[in-house]
């Protein structure tokens, strides 16, 4: 029999919350054995999990993986469930461990539209997301995998840009003439515009477990010719900043990093899986102990990233090697 991680299957988008957690896993596993679903027989589903409305499904048989995942559209039906349910099926191995929450800042479009019909917009362009309730001050919390948000990502620059260029055109019209300043301030001021236009700036977002594994593994990838590479991390997302000289050149070398680094982050999120492993002893003692363990295990298993928490241990790597040191952790701690 084929391994269990090629028979499985991760479904987002479970409609947490309207059932019992029994009831919804006896309606996935109806919904992944009809044909109508390009289904088949199911041999195990994991729910709850530790992501809220997302489903492990594991399967028989490795080819109906292959069969669920070209069907165009899953819709979870049931009697007992108020309406249809679109659910977004990936493999095991992919989009599993991307599963973050970000807190976006909805008030820049105030001005422009209504903050609740572009959160209902919003909902229908990204149904595999999901989303807390709009604020007073403007944020909402929207959580799924990284991939979906950066769909998400790219849909609001998309609404936002004709706003900037309006706000562009508006503070044109009103713009008045500049007073003279005087001559040492104005020298100072600008050295300081030269020094800013020399050097161009490009922002990148990745997950930050992705981020930690390229500066473990890839550092090269955040390095590069004539270019300073930085990135400031914030929970499960961190902002990579690249800033090249303002030439042509600079402007070359600037695009020739982000693209190295986009291209990575692509492929890291084909391969990559994390587990989280709870630490039983949280003393100073119990991490220790656990710090010294991986580092044994380390030799056995030299490609996977091991963070160290307070309260825990996050797992990083191929989902093979993931889950044979966690599981060599787990034995071991017993």
């Amino acid at each position: 029999m084929a391994g269990r991680g090629t028979r499985t299957v991760v479904i987002a988008g479970v409609p947490a919350g309207l059932l019992q957690d029994e009831l919804l896993a006896d309606i996935l596993t109806i919904h992944f054995q009809m044909s109508r679903n390009n289904g088949g027989d199911v041999e195990q589903v994991t729910y709850p999990t530790r992501k809220t409305g997302v489903a492990y499904v594991t399967f028989e048989d490795a080819g109906v993986v292959e069969r669920v995942l070209k069907k165009d559209q899953h819709l979870l039906q049931d009697k007992r469930l108020p309406r249809p349910f679109p659910l977004t099926v990936t493999r095991y191995c992919h989009d599993a461990f991307l599963w973050v929450t970000s807190t976006l800042n909805m008030a820049v479009f105030r001005d422009h539209l209504v903050l609740e019909d572009l959160v209902e917009e919003m909902k229908q362009q990204s149904p595999a997301l999901s989303f807390g309730p709009l604020q007073r001050d403007g944020q909402i919390a929207v959580q799924g995998s990284f991939p979906a948000l950066r769909v998400l990502r790219d849909f609001l620059l998309l609404k936002a840009k004709p706003l900037s260029e309006e706000d562009k055109r508006e503070r044109k019209s009103h713009q008045r003439p500049r007073r003279k300043l005087q001559e040492r301030r104005g020298a100072a001021e600008m050295r300081n515009s030269t020094r800013d236009e020399q050097r161009e700036k490009r922002v990148l977002v990745l997950d930050t477990d992705i981020y930690h594994y390229m500066k473990s593994f890839y550092p090269k990838a955040l390095q590069g010719n004539d270019v300073v590479i930085s990135g400031v991390t914030d929970g499960d997302i961190t902002t990579v900043c690249i800033e090249s000289a303002g030439s042509k050149a600079g402007a070359t070398q600037g695009l020739k990093a982000k693209k190295t680094i986009e291209d990575y982050s692509v492929e890291l999120q084909k391969i990559l899986w994390k587990e989280r492993i709870w630490l039983k002893e949280p003393s100073r003692a119990g991490k220790q102990r656990h710090r010294q363990l991986c580092d044994r295990l380390k030799a056995r298993y030299p490609t996977v990233l091991v963070i160290h928490y307070d309260t825990h241990l996050d797992v990083v790597g191929t989902s093979a090697d993931v889950l044979g040191f966690t599981e060599e952790v787990k034995r071991h701690s017993r």
